[in-house]
């Protein structure tokens, strides 16, 4: 196996995208050699111009690497990337699958990649792009424990964060209950801005006071300087990419029977920005749809209100 001269092992990277990139990226910067591959040919030139090394294909990923990282945007991705991995990884090949998925698609992948003596591990992902970039990712790894074990420095490479949470399977349902709460709690901050907007108040005013107290998140902190400048293109998680992931926790969730009451209420407004374009706006947008059905001049009517108060901590004098 290749290995640089600090002794870190050769990691293979499936996936390319707004997460995988931001991954390979870390890697790169903690001493790994990324060996990268994706289907799109500006992916691959971005690897390469990263410091990455880029591969023919999926299939050359596993022949030479044997701790591998997949970042896939669909089950039938993940399929074919099994398929390219099983004609050639080696036994012993561990491959670190961070994608949200249904559990059925990786435990399809899995059963092939066992057929050749590989392990597949389930451990998806917490964090938007963003905090992939600034390393503020949480892996809910799950499958073998000593294997989970091995790949843990390889974790470390691109997460802030790992936690081992059970056998395989179990790291897509906790990512799943993290994304049913990310839904939630983007329209809420969207809302909120929207109430505060409504009333007269500064947005961004809105955000440095509220993100100070009880009412706040890591949605309304990671997403409220999106929702204050209503400029939603540079995207860390895509509407429509998304609205995958929210039919997979809602399908899961039916399937197990557990009410969602919020969660459901939530979905028709991520529908409405896929409605007005805004599918490869990032999540935030949320917010201008609720700008839409407040009637569209929130913003105007808190400039226009003269309620431009900067803040503070001093307390008024008696």
């Amino acid at each position: 196996m290749p290995r640089l001269a600090n002794d870190r092992p050769l990691v293979g990277m499936i996936g390319l995208g707004l997460m995988g990139s931001a991954m390979s990226g870390s890697l790169l910067k903690a001493g790994y050699r990324v060996l990268g591959y994706d289907v799109s040919a500006p992916a691959r030139k971005a690897h390469r111009h990263a410091g990455g090394v880029v591969a023919r294909s999926a299939a050359d990923v596993g022949a030479s690497a044997a701790i591998i990282v997949t970042s896939l945007p669909s089950a039938s991705a993940l399929a074919e990337s099994a398929r390219a991995l099983a004609s050639s990884a080696g036994k012993g090949r561990l491959v670190v699958e961070t994608s949200t998925l249904p559990i059925a698609a990786k435990e399809e992948a899995r059963a092939r990649l066992a057929r050749r003596g590989a392990i597949l591990l389930d451990c998806p992902l917490s964090g938007t792009a963003a905090q992939a970039r600034a390393k503020d990712l949480v892996v809910y790894a799950s499958g073998s424990q000593a294997a989970c074990r091995r790949v843990s420095a390889v974790l470390e490479g691109f997460a802030r964060a790992h936690y081992y949470v059970g056998p395989f399977g179990a790291g897509s349902k906790m990512k799943f209950v993290a994304n049913l709460l990310v839904a939630i709690h983007n329209v809420a901050a969207a809302e909120a801005f929207v109430l505060g907007m409504q009333a007269g108040l500064d947005p961004a005013l809105v955000l440095k006071v509220i993100g100070d107290g009880a009412g706040s998140s890591r949605m309304f902190q990671v997403r409220g300087p999106m929702m204050v400048a209503g400029r939603y293109a540079e995207a860390t998680m895509k509407v429509d990419v998304f609205q995958k992931d929210m039919t997979i926790i809602g399908d899961f969730a039916r399937e197990i029977a557990s009410p969602t009451p919020l969660f459901a209420a939530s979905a028709p407004i991520y529908t409405a920005a896929m409605a007005m374009g805004r599918g490869k706006d990032d999540t935030a947008a949320v917010c201008a749809v609720l700008e839409t059905m407040a009637g569209g001049g929130s913003r105007l009517r808190a400039q226009g209100s003269g309620l431009k108060a900067q803040g503070s901590s001093r307390k008024p004098k008696a």
